[in-house]
């Protein structure tokens, strides 16, 4: 069979509804407003309803919305703030930007932070936990909200990989103080560029995203504190408007790919993904585990079938962290997971042809002869 599968696509999802998204971007583009105009006053009223939150501020970025939280949070040099150790780096750097300190805690086996060993982390200097959803999966909120109030801790969620993910039937971002939000292309709600938001059930907190993203400004030239220049346009916010009001079809069907790869893929050195209970996945990610993930990658290439895998290399040990001296052996889990993880192609728009091709050909899979790593 010959058939090329990217890891992801996303156009399939913009043809599928192409004159919608046409027809908004050209009524933006006639409107002569393209900053904080009627497109952002909107899409905020809209996702903040869709998140069951009173307020959302749209952001330039996943990462603007992460740093600006601790910020506004008052969190900064001389303070530490929990987060899992698997998580992609930015959920790290949105720690470091204001001079805290990251304390990292490893993953339980559904990929999100183990709330079992939070309380260990815990300091006097403690002052926040970060909780991620990693790839489409609700972490275990009831717990860690309890140990958040137990010990008068600020939760900040991660939620750039979550959109339209619940726990216990609550949406993520809704547990904690704020949700952070990346509409960067490949999520599950992508803009058509870089975008980002965040939305918390507290007035005063939601103001002072206002002012900080636009310069520190709360009118126009009278500066109240050193803000950034941190807002999501009128473009991007208008299509992400569509898009929400498909979200849920797009999301339901991302489920139905989930699930039959969870059916028909049988291997036995596959460790397939689990939802935990009480959790929900929108399946932002299918990550699999095997500790011969580099030969699998390699077949399945060799198939034109392409993966990637989220994340190779754990924040702790990455360059930029080197810092923190946290020498590999310091997270067992989380660097034995970053060795043995691939993700699988889904996306939306693929064919029944395209499933089943991934599943069959991962199935094929000989290990006979393959080195024991």
């Amino acid at each position: 069979m010959n058939m090329k599968i990217l890891q992801n696509v996303l156009d399939r999802q913009f043809f599928q509804y192409q004159r919608e998204y046409e027809e908004k971007a050209l009524e933006v583009l006639r409107s002569g407003w393209y900053i904080l105009g009627k497109e952002v006053t909107e899409f905020e009223k809209e996702f903040a309803s869709y998140n069951q939150s009173r307020y959302c501020v749209g952001l330039a970025s996943g990462l603007d919305a992460l740093w600006l939280t601790f910020r506004i949070l008052g969190i900064g040099e001389g303070d530490e703030v929990i987060t899992p150790g698997n998580t992609y780096i930015a959920s790290v750097m949105g720690i470091t930007i204001n001079h805290a300190a990251p304390v990292f805690v490893e993953p339980d086996n559904y990929y999100n932070i183990n709330p079992d060993q939070i309380e260990d982390k815990i300091t006097d200097k403690t002052k926040a936990v970060l909780a991620v959803h990693l790839y489409g999966q609700a972490a275990q909120m009831n717990q860690i909200k309890k140990i958040c109030k137990k010990h008068h801790l600020f939760l900040v969620e991660d939620c750039a990989q979550s959109h339209g993910a619940c726990y216990d039937g609550k949406m993520t971002g809704t547990f904690g103080d704020v949700g952070c939000f990346s509409f960067y292309p490949s999520k599950n709600l992508g803009a058509f560029g870089d975008g980002g938001a965040i939305v918390t059930q507290d007035k005063e907190i939601a103001k002072q995203f206002q002012i900080y993203r636009n310069y520190g400004s709360e009118k126009r030239y009278h500066n109240k504190l050193i803000g950034a220049n941190s807002r999501l346009d009128e473009i991007q916010a208008g299509l992400l408007r569509v898009k929400l009001t498909h979200l849920e079809e797009y999301n339901e069907e991302r489920r139905g790919i989930a699930e039959q790869y969870l059916a028909g893929i049988h291997h036995p050195s596959l460790h397939l993904p689990v939802t935990a209970a009480k959790s929900s996945s929108v399946w932002h990610q299918f990550v699999i585990r095997t500790k011969y993930r580099d030969e699998l990658r390699d077949y399945l290439l060799e198939h034109d079938i392409h993966t990637l895998i989220h994340y190779p290399i754990p924040p702790h040990l990455s360059e930029a962290y080197r810092c923190l001296q946290l020498p590999p052996g310091s997270l067992p889990v989380t660097e034995r997971y970053a060795s043995e993880i691939l993700s699988l192609p889904l996306y939306n728009g693929m064919t029944q042809e395209e499933i089943d091709f991934v599943i069959n050909t991962v199935n094929s899979f000989d290990m006979t002869g393959q080195k024991n790593r």
